[in-house]
This record gives structure tokens, C-alpha cells and sequence, in this order.
């Protein structure tokens, strides 16, 4: 059937209605970039003003761990091995996210270590390890810790999960203390550090050439556990901020490009509009005439 000159533009003018609706679409997916960008700039500088903090500390804590490490260097400590002996997995991770890969990298450390030593133990410090082990080898934790990551990690943080962990009733040949090792700003490694225990020590070739009594072997144990748990979790607060400094900064990026890309959709969806709406004026003043 065949329609009079009178009716088409009756029926081209419904054809705009989709176009503006997805126009205002356009405009609000524009708005909601915008704000993401803003939040994750306002990230990107707060990254960036802690991570000078936390390197500071990371620095500081390094003399700790690297003094505890030349003692048992020089005595010669190794971690007892045997079928009898256990081992003890420390992860350092925290309960904080939008920071890339850096929590997921410690877990799949962890989960090659257990593939070699699978019925080692695991004290998990930070909630975002803890959700992923959980979900693999749940059977192997035995205590966690929440509330890490908050703020730059103290001496007394350490301590309090040193004493903690020296309260499980295994006695472990070998504690492997999993944290993130901060290379440079933009890169870090997943990397196990020894923390010896007692028997351990008394069993150093070199031991009693540093003349130390029985009764405070126990606090020297403790004592370089705390130290090197400071070492580990200042360091990964670091390559936490760091990571999460470059996370912010590429979504940032992301963001611009998108914002760019649908400006550009906006500007050529309006202008289509536009012409279409000139079409229909031009149209009907051409219908009216004839």
C-alpha cells in the first residue's frame, strides 16, 4: 500500500525519539566517567602522598630484619628438615584492595609452596589473602589477622602477631614468612624469608659463639620473629601503595580515553539529530506547499 506525502512525516518524526533517548544515555555515561576519573585522581594523590611515608618506614624496618639476619648468618642457622618437622607459612597481604595484582600474586606463591610442603600450616595477616586461600586451602590456616594495612605497620603490630603465633602448639622446624619484596615504584616480587625457630637456632654450628643463655633463647626467637614480621609488612605497605598509586593512575587513563571516545559519540549522535531534525522542517514545509 502506498502512502500519501502527507503521512511521511508523520511517521519520520518518531524516528528522533530513540536517538534523543540515547543521546541523554550518552550524556549520563559522560557524567559518570567524569566523577570515576575524579575519584580516582583524588586515589592516585592520596597513593602518592603515602607511599613517600611508607617508604620511609620500609627503609627503617629493612635495619631490623637485615640485623636479626646477619646473627643467624653468622651462626649458620638453617631450618630443620624431616618428616617430623613442620612448616609454617606467614603470608603478609592486608585487608585493602584497588591495588592490581598484589595480593593475588602472594597467594599463587603460597599455593606453589604448598604444593611441595602440603601439609604446611598458614597464618594469614590481612582479609585479602584470607578470601583467597579460603577458597583452596582452607584446611591449612590456622590463624588469621584483620585490621592490616589501615595505617604504616609499627614494631608493636609485629610483636602482637609474634606473640600469637608463638602461642600455636606446633612446634615448627621452619617458619617462611611471605611478603612482597619492593623492587623499585613500579614493580615487586612475591618473596619467602626464614624465620628460624628455637630449635633451630640452639642447633647452629656457630651458636655458642655468640654465649647466650637458655633462659632468653625463647626472647630471641620472639625477637627476631618480631623483626622480621616488621621487615615484612612495612615492605609490602609499600609495594601496596605503590601498586595501588599505578592502578589508580591507568584507570585514570582509562578513563580519559573513554571520556574522549564517547565525547566524540555525543558530538556525532547531536549533529545527527540535528540534521534530522532540519530534514523533517524541510520536509514538511515541502508537504505544506505542495
Amino acid at each position: 500500500m502506498m502512502l500519501s506525502r502527507a503521512t511521511r512525516p508523520a511517521l519520520k518524526a518518531a524516528a528522533p525519539l530513540r536517538t534523543f533517548a540515547t543521546l541523554r544515555e550518552i550524556e549520563d555515561r559522560l557524567k559518570s566517567i567524569r566523577n570515576i576519573e575524579k575519584i580516582t585522581n583524588t586515589m592516585k594523590i592520596v597513593a602518592s602522598t603515602k607511599l613517600t611515608r611508607a617508604q620511609r618506614a620500609m627503609t627503617e624496618s629493612r635495619k631490623y630484619g637485615q640485623t636479626s639476619n646477619a646473627v643467624f648468618e653468622q651462626a649458620e642457622t638453617k631450618p630443620l628438615e624431616g618428616d617430623d618437622k613442620k612448616t609454617l607459612i606467614v603470608v603478609a597481604s592486608s585487608d585493602k584492595g584497588l591495588c592490581g595484582g598484589i595480593h593475588s600474586g602472594l597467594t599463587k606463591r603460597v599455593r606453589r609452596m604448598l604444593i611441595e610442603k602440603p601439609n604446611a600450616d598458614i597464618v594469614v595477616l590481612g582479609e585479602k589473602c584470607k578470601a583467597q586461600l579460603s577458597r583452596s586451602n582452607a584446611k591449612n590456616i590456622q590463624l588469621s589477622f584483620a585490621g592490616i594495612g589501615k595505617d604504616i605497620p609499627t614494631f608493636a603490630d609485629a610483636q602482637a602477631i609474634a606473640d600469637q603465633i608463638s602461642l600455636l602448639p606446633t612446634d615448627y622446624g621452619s617458619i617462611q614468612i611471605v611478603y612482597n619484596k619492593f623492587i623499585n615504584a613500579t614493580s615487586y616480587e612475591a618473596t619467602p624469608i626464614e624465620a628460624f625457630s628455637e630449635e633451630a637456632i640452639v642447633a647452629s654450628p656457630n651458636f655458642a659463639a655468640f654465649e647466650i643463655d637458655d633462659e632468653v633463647l625463647s626472647n630471641l626467637r620472639e625477637y627476631a620473629l618480631s623483626n622480621a614480621l616488621f621487615w615484612a609488612l612495612a615492605e609490602g605497605h609499600a609495594c601496596e601503595q605503590s601498586a595501588r598509586r599505578n592502578a589508580m593512575d591507568n584507570a585514570s587513563k582509562n578513563a580519559g580515553d573513554m571520556i574522549t571516545k564517547y565525547q566524540i559519540l555525543f558530538n556525532r549522535t547531536r549533529q545527527a539529530v540535528i540534521t534530522g531534525e532540519l530534514v523533517e522542517i524541510i520536509t514538511g514545509a515541502a508537504a505544506s506547499e505542495e
